[in-house]
């Protein structure tokens, strides 16, 4: 427990914040957004066939409208689709841009699984733990600045 004098950094509002180069933002907020199971249902409806309004994307998903609007503004936020308007119809199609930048993540990603964990020079390392809780903590981030 801490003394009444000693303040820590969320006592004080103080949150730390790492600044990622923009590729990692990119990733992260595609990530994020494709974090629900209705998205990622209305990302795999548009690259079938793009091109889709609202109301199409509503047929093929039994959720309500609105659901489906915010899911497809969230997809917007991340851009992950892009927006036309024809008249009074909004229609959706894929942001291929940002998908070339994810295909580009996840297959230089899972190209190195077949490397031993010996050879990765990646953060994460596995420790050999034993004890009664050994499941429980395999994995422990290292960052080379704080040794």
């Amino acid at each position: 427990m801490f003394c009444d004098d000693e303040l820590t950094d969320i006592d004080m509002g103080i949150s730390k914040h790492i600044e990622f180069d923009v590729e990692t933002e990119i990733i992260g907020k595609i990530c994020k957004a494709l974090g629900h199971p209705a998205r990622i249902q209305i990302m795999t409806l548009l690259w079938k066939r793009d091109n889709r309004t609202c109301g199409e994307i509503v047929d093929l998903i039994p959720l309500a409208q609105s659901t489906i609007s915010k899911h497809l503004l969230e997809l917007k936020k991340a851009n992950l689709v892009n927006i036309k308007n024809e008249g009074k119809k909004i229609i959706y199609s894929v942001e291929k841009d940002n998908i070339q930048i994810l295909k580009k993540y996840f297959s230089s990603y899972l190209s190195t699984i077949e490397v031993s964990e010996v050879k990765k020079s990646t953060v994460l390392t596995t420790h050999n733990v034993i004890g009664r809780n050994h499941h429980l903590k395999q994995y422990n981030y290292q960052f080379r600045h704080k040794k």
